[in-house]
C-alpha cells in the first residue's frame, strides 16, 4: 500500500479525473487531499497559474470546499484534510463541523503569514491534539522570488524556531513538518535561510530537524515537494536518516510526479522501512476505517 500524505485538489493542472488516473499510474491508494486557506493578500498571485483562482469567498488558493467535490466522488481514495485560519473567531467551530460532517482528519496544510506560536494557532493544535487530528504544516523563509508583485517575500510560519515552541507548547499534537524552511534545517551549514532549495552542497552535522526529532516524539517528517530535494543532497546520509528516523517520516508528493518513489525505491532500504514510509506511519496517525 501508498499512502500520499500532501496533496491537493485542481493542482497543478490536475482536475479530478487526472488526479485519479495520475493516483492509478504510480500506485497511490490514498491520497490525503489538503486545503489551502490563507488570506488573498498572504499568497503568492503566482499560484494562480497552477490552480483556478478562488472567485468567491475571502479564502484561497485551495479552498475545502474542493477538497469535499473530490471526496464526494471517490470516498475510498481520500482522506480529507482541512486548515481553517486559527485567527478566524469562528475557526475551531469551522473545524468541529468539519470534522463532524465530513470526517476531516488532518489539520492541513497550514500555510499562512503568522507565527506558529501565535496565541489562537496554539488553541487550534491543542484542540486537534485532543481530538487526534495531526497538524501538517508550511514552513518558507523569506526569499526574493516573487519580485514582480509588491510583496517580493512570502514567508510562512515564522521559521523552526516558532514551530518549536509550538511543538513544545503542545506535547500531546502531532505535528507534521514540511517545505523548504524545514528541510533546510536537515543540514548545519546555515543555508535554510539563505538558499531555498539547496543543491550540491553536502549534508553537514548540526541540522535542527534532526534535534528536533530526537527531542521531541510528537514530530514527523512529510518528504513532498522540497523534502526530495533535501534527501536528494547526501543519498548516504538519507539512507542513514531514514533508517534512524523510520518511524517519524512519512511519504507525500505535493506534485503529480513519481520522483519521490524513485528515490525511495533507490536507496536499498529495508522493507520495513519501505512500508512505515509509504503507509504504516501514515495510518499510525490517521488509521484507516
Amino acid at each position: 500500500m501508498i499512502i500520499d500524505v500532501h496533496n491537493h485538489p485542481e493542482w497543478l493542472g490536475h482536475n479530478f479525473d487526472r488526479f485519479i488516473a495520475n493516483m492509478d499510474e504510480c500506485g497511490i491508494d490514498k491520497t490525503w487531499l489538503l486545503s489551502w486557506e490563507c488570506r488573498h493578500d498572504e499568497y503568492d498571485p503566482f499560484y494562480f497559474q497552477k490552480c483556478p483562482p478562488v472567485v468567491n469567498g475571502e479564502y484561497g488558493p485551495i479552498p475545502f470546499e474542493y477538497c469535499v467535490k473530490y471526496k464526494e466522488k471517490a470516498p475510498d481514495r481520500f482522506i480529507l484534510g482541512y486548515a481553517p485560519d486559527p485567527r478566524r473567531p469562528d475557526a475551531i467551530d469551522r473545524m468541529k463541523a468539519a470534522v463532524s460532517i465530513y470526517d476531516v482528519k488532518v489539520y492541513g496544510e497550514m500555510k499562512m503569514r503568522l507565527m506558529f506560536d501565535n496565541w489562537d494557532a496554539i488553541r487550534m493544535y491543542r484542540y486537534c491534539g485532543e481530538n487526534g487530528i495531526p497538524v501538517l504544516v508550511h514552513i518558507d523563509y523569506e526569499f526574493d522570488y516573487a519580485a514582480q508583485y509588491s510583496r517580493v517575500n512570502h514567508w510562512y510560519g515564522g521559521g523552526m524556531e516558532a514551530f518549536e515552541r509550538a511543538i513544545k507548547a503542545c506535547p500531546e499534537t502531532n505535528f507534521i513538518g514540511h517545505a523548504p524552511g524545514f528541510w533546510g534545517h536537515i543540514s548545519g551549514d546555515g543555508l535554510h535561510d539563505k538558499v531555498q532549495y539547496p543543491t550540491g552542497y553536502p549534508v553537514l552535522p548540526g541540522g535542527k530537524l534532526l534535534e528536533m526529532l530526537d527531542k521531541y516524539p510528537n514530530l514527523y517528517c512529510d518528504i513532498s515537494a522540497s523534502g526530495h530535494t533535501a534527501l536528494s543532497r547526501d543519498l548516504e546520509f538519507s539512507k542513514k536518516f531514514l533508517v534512524q528516523y523510520q518511524d517519524r517520516v512519512l511519504f507525500g508528493r505535493d506534485e503529480f510526479s513519481n520522483k519521490h518513489q524513485e528515490l525511495l525505491n533507490s536507496l536499498d532500504l529495508p522493507q520495513e522501512v519501505l512500508d512505515k514510509i509509504y503507509y504504516k506511519n501514515a495510518c499510525k496517525l490517521v488509521p484507516l476505517d
